[in-house]
């Protein structure tokens, strides 16, 4: 049975926290390095919900994309959602690591674990990290579908095969328009249109797309806009993550027992279609 440290050591050589961006917070959060690992748990989001399963689970370590403290922080009270987190997880001797932005660049990384999941083709980075000279790692990913589809079979295809969400999926573009090739990037990814475009694919999906970037990128090409949930483009990578560890794992001889968790940490609960007769807005 592997340490922890051990353990860790094989995370950050599947996800080095050198490359994650400088204003991120990756890494071990609390755990202690000489304890023993038997099970993991994987998940995006180090919430209360995640942290009371790892505890039912019987879990040693909690994988988690998104970090905790990604802003800091001078205390870790029980009385805060976050120091209660902490306390839990340390009472109950499970250790957390974050692997975020060091994930999401990673070969592969978030956004291959989208591709797979929208069973898209995979032909590279959509903004190439130029330390790779493989040139396979990077930011989001181009891709290419097996068979032209329409925008809105294209969205139907999002929605029939990412986790469901309250949200579902948006589309800004023509319903109609033909869609060969592909940018994905798990995660909010509006600040990335200008790359998109140059890439010069027919669609971009991605999350948390807001009304003001995504009007001045319709106004600027063709480009349709498809837009999920967060949490439902970065969970597919969980289940990547795991079976990477697994792999580790087997090559060791460590017996770990990987779990992804299925409990859906979106915060969005809701929806509630606009049904109403179409007119124009009171103001």
């Amino acid at each position: 049975m592997p340490r922890l440290s051990e353990v860790i050591a094989a995370l950050d050589a599947l996800w080095p926290p050198a490359r994650a961006e400088q204003w991120d917070a990756v890494g071990t959060v609390c755990g202690d390095p000489d304890a023993e690992v038997s099970r993991v748990l994987f998940a995006v989001d180090p919430v209360q919900e995640i942290a009371d399963e790892a505890v039912k689970l019987g879990a040693d370590l909690l994988v988690t994309h998104h970090p905790l403290y990604l802003r800091g922080t001078t205390t870790v009270s029980a009385g805060t959602f976050k120091g209660r987190v902490v306390h839990t997880l340390i009472k109950h001797d499970i250790a957390l690591h974050v692997a975020h932005t060091n994930a999401d660049t990673a070969d592969p990384g978030v956004s291959d674990a989208l591709a797979g999941a929208l069973d898209l083709r995979v032909t590279g980075p959509l903004v190439p990290d130029p330390t790779d000279p493989s040139g396979r790692r990077g930011l989001g990913r181009i891709c290419e579908l097996d068979h032209p589809e329409t925008l809105r079979e294209f969205a139907a295809r999002a929605a029939a095969r990412l986790p469901r969400t309250a949200q579902g999926i948006r589309a800004a573009g023509d319903p109609d328009a033909l869609i060969r090739t592909v940018a994905v990037s798990g995660g909010s990814g509006d600040s990335l249109f200008e790359q998109v475009r140059a890439a010069g694919v027919d669609a971009f999906l991605t999350a948390d797309l807001r009304h003001h970037p995504v009007s001045e990128a319709r106004a600027q090409s063709s480009l349709a806009l498809v837009d999920a949930a967060h949490w439902a483009t970065e969970w597919p990578w969980c289940e990547q993550a795991a079976a990477e560890l697994d792999a580790v794992s087997e090559r060791h001889g460590w017996g770990l027992r990987t779990h992804v968790s299925r409990t859906v940490t979106d915060p969005w609960t809701a929806h509630a279609p606009s049904d109403a007769p179409s007119q124009s807005p009171s103001l």
